[in-house]
């Protein structure tokens, strides 16, 4: 089932059939062609498989999981590819990045969005940990779902990221988190995400080595 389930989800890329100056993917999701700019030069800027896993949940479980009206935020968006989705399936969307990754980003979700959308998403710069009261304050700040793809890998801001996830999720908010399981030292993110979240694994595909999980705030069914 793994197996087959896993090429279903990678059938979804297609490349171009001619070489041009620019490097592209395709995927097909939501009933549309979605054309992604990469970058190899930079983590940010490719298409990983946790963010195929995640737009073909988002996809199949449309049901259950529907984003129509539902105000949503990416954090690491990189390309934009599970934004996109989100807001092909309905919901309002803030892909958020690091300043540098925000051009390209705007490029992929401006081209696969426009006219095609019923809330035309918004891009936003989000460094993991930093002013994060200025730039997304509680008060006024609410997100029905988080979403990730790949944030956690061999980099110095995993405290960044907690914190980050911490900011952002109110009692009610629900956050679907894609993640390939690389070293010891990710895989303790794990345990240090499940001390503020209740977590819940909702799909797992061995063969590509990445879990799909579910998560809300502990204690948010007293508040």
């Amino acid at each position: 089932e793994d197996e087959q389930i896993v090429a279903e989800i990678m059938g979804r890329r297609f490349f171009p059939d001619f070489i041009t100056h620019k490097a592209w993917e395709g995927f097909h999701f939501a009933g549309h062609e979605i054309r992604i700019t990469e970058s190899t030069d930079c983590y940010g800027a490719v298409v990983w498989p946790s963010a195929l896993v995640l737009c073909y949940f988002l996809e199949t479980n449309s049901k259950q999981c529907n984003l129509v009206d539902k105000n949503v935020i990416e954090i690491g968006a990189g390309t934009g590819l599970v934004s996109i989705v989100a807001s092909l399936l309905g919901a309002f969307v803030t892909a958020t990045d690091l300043p540098e990754l925000l051009g390209n980003l705007q490029h992929n979700v401006l081209r696969n969005t426009k006219q095609k959308c019923k809330h035309q998403p918004c891009v936003k710069e989000l460094s993991w940990g930093i002013d994060l009261e200025k730039n997304f304050p509680k008060s006024s700040c609410h997100f029905d779902y988080i979403m990730a793809a790949d944030v956690v890998y061999h980099h110095p801001f995993l405290d960044e990221l907690l914190l980050t996830f911490d900011h952002l999720c109110k009692n009610d908010t629900v956050i679907l988190w894609a993640m390939k399981f690389r070293l010891e030292k990710e895989n303790q993110f794990v345990d240090r995400f499940q001390t503020l979240f209740d977590l819940e694994m909702i799909s797992n595909f061995p063969s590509l080595n990445i879990a799909l999980y579910k998560a809300m705030r502990k204690g948010r069914m007293k508040a």
